[in-house]
Order: structure tokens, then sequence, then C-alpha cells
């Protein structure tokens, strides 16, 4: 599972925007230095269009990711 964090402001392009850059620049990346990843998902998408995108209402950054660590963790 992959998080990321980003502050955003007015002026920052939408969410559906800046997740879609990330994934379309990932693939080309992986694509570029594993020229048979394709192969091994049997199809030509690596990235499924689903995203979730929440907020975290101005916790510190230290709180969050402490959060997104122990979500590997079984309780």
């Amino acid at each position: 599972m992959c998080h990321v964090s980003s502050s955003t402001s007015p002026k920052t392009p939408s969410v559906a925007k800046l997740v879609n850059s990330l994934k379309a620049t990932s693939s080309r990346r992986l694509r570029r230095e594993f020229n048979d990843i394709a192969d091994a998902f049997g199809k030509n998408v690596l990235w499924s269009r689903s995203y979730f995108a929440g907020t975290c209402g101005g916790a510190p950054l230290t709180v969050i990711k402490q959060y997104i660590q122990q979500q590997d963790r079984p309780h």
C-alpha cells in the first residue's frame, strides 16, 4: 500500500488531477525500467482508476505519519 501526504492551497490542482498525474508518471517510469512489467499483470494497465483521498483536519504531520505506520501492523 502506498500513502502520499500533500499540502494544498486554492491554487493547487484538484486531487483527481494530482492522483492521475502520479499514476501516469509512475507507470511510465516503471515500464521504462522494467520492460516486461505489463506482461506480469496480463494487461496493459498498472493502476486501477480508483483512489482514496482524506483530510486530516490540521493534525500534526508526526501524528499522521505514526497513524500510517501503524496501518501495516495487525491489531
